[in-house]
C-alpha cells in the first residue's frame, strides 16, 4: 500500500507522543499526516468497548494520569479548556496489606502523615520538600536528560532521597511495614526490581505528585485526552490515517521529516538497510523491559476492600509488603511468574459514575509477568485482589486477559508485553535508546524517534513528541520558535 502525494511531515504511530509531535508540527503551519496501524487512535491511551458487557468501556493501558496533569506539554495544551475533565480522588493511591491494614496516600500530605502512625514524621521529612517544590520535581522527571535540571537544589535533594530509598539505606528510615510498602508500591510503575535507584526515582516523583496536585482520572476514560489531541490536529489541517500498518518507508509519502512513535526495534525494521550498521547495533544493545499482562473485569459493584479508605483510592497497588513486592519483582526479573504478582488496579466508576452502565462497571488491572509470557494470569490476579477484598470474586461478571505475548496485537510498541518501551534502568534513562546528544534524531536525515523509548521515557506526557518535534522544526524547517499550543 502506497500513501500518495507529498506532505511536510509524517508521524508513524498515534500514541500520545506521536499526536503531541503532530500537533506541534501542524500548529507550526506544516502539512502533517499521521499513520496508525490500529483502527482506533491513541496507542496506550485508548478506551475501547471489549464486548464484555453492553456500554462498558475499558482503558486499554493507561487509566490514571498524574504525568498528563503535570506535563508542560499538556499544561500548555490546556485540556480543561478543550472540555477534558480530570477528576482528582481525595485518595491518590492506596496499598492494602493483610489483616485489614493499608497505607493511604491522600492528596493532603498532613492527612497521609496522620495515618502512618510511628512513620508519619519520617514520611513528612521525606516527601514534604518534594511536595513543596513539586513543579521542579516534575521538571526533573520530564526533562530531556541532556540539559541541566532547572532547580539544582531540589534536584540535589531528590538525588539524595533516591539514593537512600533505592538502596538498603531506605529501610533505616521506617519503623513499621506500612510506610515503606506505600512508597515502594509506587515504584511498581517502573516494572523494575525493588529497591533500585530507578524504582526509587519513580516512587519519589510520582509520590510527590500524589500529594500535589494528585493523580487524576479523565472523565470518559483516557480516550478523552486522545480525542482532544486529534481534534486539534485536524483543526490545523493534519490528517490521521487509521488501519495503515507501516512496514517500510516505501509505503509513506515523500516528506521532509518523519517522526516515529514506535519502539526502536520497529523503527529499525521499517528503515531496513537505510539505517547505518553502527546505529543498528546500538539499538540491538537497548534492552527491553519486564512485561505486563492486562486483566480487565466487569463487576456488579465496587470492590469490597477490607480497609474502607482503599475504596476511595484512584489507584491501588496490590502487592502486600515491601518484602513481598521485592520478591515478586525479582521473580519476574528472573523470568518466572510470581505466586503473588505485583498488580496495579483502578475502579474508574468511583470517580466517573457514567462509566457504570446497567449496574455494571469496569475494573482495570495489570500484573507484572516475565517478558513474552503466554500465561493467562486472570485467576491469579483475581485471587490476589480477593486476598485484600474478600467477596471480590462474587462481583466478577466477566474477565478478559491479554497475556504479555499478545499485548503487541493491540499496540505494536508493547513487544513481549514491555509497556515501557525499554527497560527502565539508570543507564537506559539516559541512553534511551542510545547514548547520543540528540536521542530523537537518527543517522538517517529527517528521521526522528519520538516514543517513550526516548527521554523522558514512558507515561502519558507528550514530552518525547514535543522534544522530537522541536528538533525537527529547527533542523528540517528552520523554525526555532515553538508554536503556541493554547486552544
Amino acid at each position: 500500500m502506497q500513501a500518495s502525494e507529498q506532505c511536510d511531515a509524517v508521524v508513524v504511530g498515534s500514541g500520545p507522543n506521536g499526536l503531541a509531535a503532530a500537533v506541534v508540527l501542524a500548529r507550526a503551519g506544516l502539512q502533517v499526516r499521521v499513520y496508525e496501524a490500529q483502527r482506533t487512535v491513541g496507542g496506550g491511551a485508548r478506551t475501547l468497548d471489549l464486548g464484555l458487557a453492553p456500554g462498558i468501556v475499558h482503558d486499554i493501558c493507561s487509566a490514571v494520569h498524574p504525568m498528563a496533569a503535570a506535563s508542560p506539554f499538556f499544561r500548555a495544551f490546556d485540556l480543561a479548556a478543550r472540555g477534558v475533565r480530570l477528576n482528582y480522588p481525595d485518595v491518590s493511591y492506596a496499598q492494602p496489606l493483610d489483616g485489614g491494614q493499608a497505607g493511604i496516600a491522600y492528596r493532603d500530605l498532613d492527612r497521609t502523615v496522620e495515618g502512618l502512625g510511628r512513620d508519619g514524621r519520617a514520611w513528612r521529612r521525606l516527601m514534604r520538600p518534594l511536595v513543596r517544590h513539586s513543579p521542579a520535581v516534575t521538571e526533573l522527571a520530564l526533562f530531556d536528560r541532556r540539559s541541566l535540571p532547572p532547580d539544582l537544589l531540589t534536584s540535589a535533594q531528590f538525588a539524595l532521597s533516591m539514593l537512600e530509598q533505592g538502596t538498603g539505606l531506605g529501610k533505616l528510615r521506617w519503623k513499621d511495614e506500612v510506610a515503606p510498602a506505600l512508597l515502594m508500591g509506587v515504584a511498581a510503575h517502573a516494572i523494575t526490581p525493588i529497591p533500585t535507584l530507578t524504582a526509587a526515582g519513580t516512587a519519589l516523583s510520582l509520590g510527590a505528585l500524589a500529594h500535589s496536585p494528585g493523580w487524576p482520572l479523565p472523565v470518559g476514560g483516557s480516550q478523552a485526552i486522545v480525542d482532544a489531541m486529534v481534534a486539534d490536529l485536524e483543526a490545523h489541517g493534519g490528517t490521521v490515517h487509521r488501519g495503515f500498518e507501516v512496514t517500510s518507508m516505501a509505503q509513506l509519502p515523500e516528506a521532509r521529516a518523519y517522526l516515529f512513535d514506535t519502539n526502536p526495534w520497529t523503527l529499525a525494521a521499517i528503515l531496513g538497510q537505510e539505517l547505518p550498521a553502527r546505529y543498528r547495533r546500538a539499538i540491538e544493545r537497548f534492552k527491553p523491559g519486564n512485561a505486563a499482562a492486562k486483566v480487565d473485569f466487569v463487576l456488579s459493584g465496587p470492590v469490597p476492600w477490607t480497609h474502607p479508605e482503599v475504596r476511595r483510592a484512584g489507584t491501588i497497588h496490590v502487592g502486600g509488603t515491601l518484602a513481598e513486592m521485592s520478591l515478586a519483582e525479582a521473580e519476574v526479573k528472573a523470568g518466572r511468574h510470581a505466586e503473588r504478582p505485583m498488580i496495579l488496579a483502578s475502579d474508574p466508576a468511583l470517580f466517573d459514575p457514567a462509566r457504570e452502565v446497567g449496574g455494571l462497571r469496569p475494573f482495570w488491572t495489570y500484573a507484572h509477568v516475565p517478558a513474552g509470557s503466554t500465561v493467562d494470569v486472570g485467576a491469579v490476579v483475581q485471587a490476589q485482589i480477593e486476598r485484600f477484598a474478600p467477596g471480590f470474586g462474587d462481583l466478577v461478571v466477566e474477565r478478559h486477559t491479554i497475556p504479555a505475548a499478545k499485548m503487541a496485537d493491540h499496540n505494536a510498541n508493547y513487544r513481549d508485553g514491555d509497556i515501557a518501551g525499554g527497560a527502565m534502568t539508570m543507564w537506559q534513562i539516559f541512553a534511551r535508546p542510545t547514548l547520543s546528544w540528540n536521542p530523537y534524531a537518527t543517522p538517517v536525515p529527517g528521521v526522528y524517534l519520538c516514543s517513550g523509548s526516548t527521554p523522558p521515557g514512558p507515561a502519558v506526557h507528550g514530552m518525547s513528541g514535543l522534544n522530537a518535534a522541536k528538533r525537527a522544526l529547527r533542523t528540517r524547517f528552520g523554525i526555532r520558535r515553538v508554536p503556541s499550543l493554547a486552544p
